[in-house]
């Protein structure tokens, strides 16, 4: 006699996660996908990484504020539900020392349309460059480090399309 598979969880607070281990993109996927079955017809994929800046990088140090950058990441997530009919979110952001070609953060959309997928995802990570509660300090191959990364004006320009009155 086989086990009866468990239902998978329900979306909610589990839609965001900070961690310091690597996430595994697949594992991720398919737990959305388990979770969206039937409701969703895509799922999009971001996945940013640790460049080493034409080999001048040793890593990235990311550091946050436990629990007040989950809170922050929760409600930019309710605005993409609000705003764009989603099946599921599924937000991993990392934090401590990451190394280039390591991933920093994963988002994950899912909707019955693409479009609205899309969308959602481009909003996120919109979010996540400009205004998300995290600090980036590089630490450079020559065992120097740097300063505090900031947002950049072309990141900052690209969250300007989501303002009030501005969204699609």
């Amino acid at each position: 006699m086989s086990a009866v598979p468990e239902a998978p969880a329900a979306p909610g607070p589990e839609a965001v996660g900070i961690q310091a281990e690597p996430f595994d993109v697949a594992a991720e996927i398919a737990r959305l996908s388990a979770e969206t079955a039937g409701r969703a017809g895509a799922v999009v994929t971001f996945t940013g990484l640790c460049r080493d800046e034409g080999g001048r990088l040793a890593g990235l140090e990311l550091e946050h504020y436990p629990g007040m950058a989950e809170a922050e990441i929760g409600r930019v997530v309710a605005d993409a539900r609000a705003r764009w009919p989603l099946a599921g979110v599924r937000v991993i952001h990392r934090h401590g020392l990451v190394a280039p070609g390591d991933g920093i953060v994963l988002v994950l959309t899912a909707s019955a349309h693409r479009t609205a997928a899309f969308e959602a995802a481009s909003f996120l990570m919109d979010y996540l460059k400009t205004r998300a509660p995290f600090w980036k300090r590089e630490h450079r191959a020559d065992g120097t480090t740097g300063t505090w990364v900031e947002a950049t004006a072309s990141d900052d320009a690209a969250a300007q399309r989501w303002l009030p009155g501005d969204a699609p």
